[in-house]
């Protein structure tokens, strides 16, 4: 019975510790329980020794790679095509060797047909790194792929490859023919049809029902109409604007405008509270204009901006003045003109007794305005009452120098049209409500400083705020 397994190629499993040993059966002992190999391979190496002999003891798992009786070689029962198992003989079983499978039921696969590499022994031809993974040892190398060479294939596996290809594929898809099929009114006729039986929005008719659903951006609240008109005055000035959201402001003369500051006054809002208001909403708006964030960071102090500051001795110079003492408290260079006069108003000289606590440069001459372009210059020289003070020599010297220097120009709360500007403007900033200002003064922004609603209402003004989140918005003419 041993004798029938001499020349067959085996595989031997001795633990983690001796690897596994691949090679041709030479002899089998069943009195001493031994197995011997020649030709041995360990670990997928070839051995120095031409034959290794095995004790039953130290064999953890044998397994046949290559069963061969007298007619041939058959089929190994580890053989991946039959899908059996392969042969585990129990370590220590005397019988280990006469309990393996017989050679009747051994057949060989078609991968192993074709494994026979010409130049190896006859009783060894099959490649050793292309046994079963369960036998590799750690250093064992990965097999090669056998059966595809330059993009072709040696042998054509009938079973894996026999069907043949679909002539289906071959006839173009008839796109219209299947389009035809689908009947597209049909399918939204229901599509309605099935809305209106939920009380859904019908696409047709949207005026006829009340939706029931809504969407994530739908207000389930029944949305008024819009107002526009919010402020109404008891006589319409000249212009109207509006805002970037629509909202109609109107323009108000001078005489209804100083009526409004002086109830406000007589309310609280002192003169003193409305020239920090325009102060700040000016020198931020100016801020904005010379770069805003973009500008006024710690990496630009070596750039910081310049801005000329062109005042007169009335209450529209103190808001300059106020608006000159904010710009110099956020890096801004100052330079503040004001003509030397005996008597001042008492706004303008405490605002100017603060802007000299800044650092701020302060001239009362033209020749000691710089040459060059300056980044911004702020127009306060015009006053809504005293005109003559476009006939001075002090203010036709500043308004010709501030049109010669070729900076942007930004009039603080500018007089109304017909009294004549020398200076014209790129922006104008307004109080509260705009005047019906010239087209010299440029574009028209209006600033909150403010006053309450009631007060606009003690002298005949319907109003509600335009600016919404802001204290500065711009205007544009309706």
């Amino acid at each position: 019975m041993a004798a029938d397994w001499l020349g067959s190629l085996v595989s031997i499993n001795c633990g983690p510790t001796l690897g596994v040993y691949q090679g041709e059966v030479s002899s089998v002992d069943q009195s001493s329980q031994t197995i011997s190999l020649r030709q041995p391979f360990h670990n997928g190496v070839k051995c120095p020794v031409p034959e290794v002999t095995f004790s039953a003891i130290d064999i953890k798992e044998l397994k046949i790679l290559d069963f061969r009786t007298g007619n041939g070689r058959t089929n190994s029962t580890a053989s991946t095509k039959l899908g059996s198992a392969p042969v585990a003989v129990p370590k220590g079983d005397p019988r280990s060797v006469e309990k393996l499978n017989s050679p009747q039921h051994c057949s060989k696969s078609y991968g192993e047909r074709h494994l026979d590499v010409p130049g190896q022994p006859k009783a060894f031809r099959r490649r050793h790194n292309s046994w079963s993974s369960s036998s590799k040892g750690p250093n064992q190398v990965t097999p090669k792929k056998n059966g595809v060479k330059n993009g072709q294939m040696k042998h054509r596996d009938d079973e894996c490859f026999g069907d043949g290809i679909d002539d289906g594929l071959d006839t173009d898809f008839d796109f219209e023919g299947n389009l035809a099929l689908f009947d597209k009114a049909a399918v939204f006729s229901e599509i309605d049809i099935s809305e209106r039986r939920n009380g859904a929005r019908s696409r047709g008719t949207p005026q006829e029902q009340t939706p029931s659903r809504y969407r994530h951006d739908e207000n389930i609240l029944e949305a008024k109409p819009i107002v526009y008109r919010q402020i109404t005055v008891p006589q319409p000035g000249a212009k109207e604007y509006c805002t970037d959201s629509g909202l109609v402001v109107p323009s108000i003369s001078y005489e209804l405008h100083k009526r409004l500051l002086s109830v406000a006054e007589r309310h609280g809002l002192s003169l003193e509270r409305r020239l920090e208001m325009t102060g700040v909403c000016a020198s931020q708006m100016a801020l904005t204009l010379l770069g805003g964030p973009n500008r006024f960071t710690p990496k630009n102090l070596h750039q910081r901006p310049t801005v000329a500051l062109l005042c007169g001795p009335h209450v529209q110079g103190a808001q300059g003045i106020s608006c000159g003492r904010h710009l110099a408290n956020h890096e801004v260079e100052v330079i503040l003109f004001l003509p030397n006069f005996v008597k001042m108003l008492d706004s303008v000289t405490s605002e100017l007794t603060l802007f000299n606590k800044t650092g701020g440069k302060q001239v009362s001459s033209i020749k000691d305005l710089p040459d060059t372009p300056v980044d911004l210059i702020i127009n306060c020289l015009d006053c809504h009452e005293n005109t003559f003070l476009m006939d001075q020599p002090w203010y036709r010297a500043a308004a010709d120098w501030a049109n010669q220097n070729r900076a942007p120009v930004l009039s603080l709360d500018p007089p109304v049209s017909g009294q004549g500007q020398a200076v014209e403007a790129k922006w104008s900033l307004s109080l509260c409500l705009p005047l019906p200002l010239a087209e010299g003064a440029g574009r028209v922004y209006l600033c909150d400083i403010g006053v309450p609603r009631q007060v606009f209402q003690e002298v005949g003004i319907k109003y509600h705020s335009p600016f919404g989140c802001k204290f500065v918005i711009p205007l544009h003419s309706a």
